[in-house]
């Protein structure tokens, strides 16, 4: 037997690029694309509080990807935005996320971070948990029959 067409469904989670045009490409007309995305200004808070203000890139943002999906002959069906609570209750807890999410603030280490660090487990100590907020995005995109 041999396979023609394309997948019925594509997904993604946390891509760090979508290539629109490669999935309308191989999606089967009528087909659909779902996926969760990390949101412009996502932990916007913990970014500010670590390295002082920064400007916001777009270029995660949810109307970009609706933009772009649309660019590539896709059908935007749904779009669903939120901000997610992260919640820090020490500053350990920081350190840990940062050296995983390394992203987050580039070249993060604890000696180059140790004042703003001690600021915020004092900050912590003296008013609780530091919260910040994960932008995310699911989108769903058809290919037109």
């Amino acid at each position: 037997m041999t396979w023609r067409g394309g997948p019925g469904l594509v997904v993604s989670r946390h891509p760090t690029t979508t290539l629109w045009g490669e999935i309308a490409r191989v999606l089967e007309p009528g087909g659909a694309y779902l996926s969760q995305q990390v949101g412009a200004g996502s932990n916007r808070e913990l970014i500010d509080f670590l390295m002082g203000p920064q400007p916001v890139s777009q270029a995660r943002s949810a109307q970009r990807a609706v933009e772009a999906a649309r660019a590539a002959g896709l059908v935007v069906v749904d779009l669903r935005e939120q901000a997610l609570r992260a919640v820090f209750k020490d500053v350990g807890a920081v350190v840990y996320f940062l050296r995983k999410v390394i992203w987050t603030v580039p070249g993060f280490t604890v000696d180059r971070y140790r004042d703003q660090l001690a600021r915020l487990h004092g900050r912590i100590q003296a008013e609780g948990p530091f919260v910040a907020h994960a932008q995310r995005f699911l989108i769903e995109a058809r290919k037109p029959r």
